[in-house]
């Protein structure tokens, strides 16, 4: 079920407050439509649209700069939010493909009987040493920023169930209009 509203740097480096709540997203900054997803990592319909749905969306949409999508977590429990933590340690160049790796894998690693070494074993395939994947997880800017990007996802927007996603759209009257005048 989805929920539908219209409206390299490493684990060892400091993380900055501003690097923790950077916006992860894809396609053009400047898309006539911008797309927000509010997403878990353990959530399986989360999953399933990040298996089937997004890369139809990306070919069709965001790749073609008709869409910039956002991904924002919202992790619904402790070892979503260890997921989504371990996601931002990577190198940002591959944070896509860590995320997508977690979705893909996500019945292996979140229901194994050590969910935290299967998470480190595919942290480890990014990148992350054994000690940037512990530092990572005890890292609390990156924890509390994660959890107030979510807490204001639910207070602007009512957020309260994943994956929710947010459509909103640039003033296409004002860019008619402005194309008008050109004329």
């Amino acid at each position: 079920m989805v929920a539908v509203v219209v409206l390299p740097i490493s684990a060892r480096a400091a993380i900055t407050d501003e690097l923790a709540i950077s916006e992860r997203s894809m396609g053009a900054d400047d898309a006539p439509v911008t797309l927000i997803e509010y997403s878990s990592m353990t959530c399986p319909h989360c999953a399933t649209f990040h298996d089937d749905t997004l890369p139809k969306l990306k070919k069709a949409f965001i790749d073609t700069g008709k869409v910039r999508y956002i991904f924002r977590d919202f992790p619904l429990e402790s070892r979503a939010m260890a997921a989504a933590m371990t996601a931002r340690c990577v190198d940002p160049q591959r944070y896509f493909g860590f995320v997508d790796l977690i979705y893909k894998d996500q019945q292996d690693w979140s229901k194994s009987s050590d969910p935290m070494k299967a998470l480190q074993t595919r942290a480890q395939l990014a990148g992350l040493s054994e000690n940037d994947f512990a530092s990572c997880l005890d890292n609390r800017t990156l924890f509390e920023a994660i959890q107030n990007r979510a807490q204001s996802g639910e207070a602007e927007f009512g957020i309260e169930s994943t994956p929710t996603l947010l459509s909103m759209a640039r003033n296409l009257a004002a860019q008619c209009r402005s194309r008008s005048s050109r004329k």
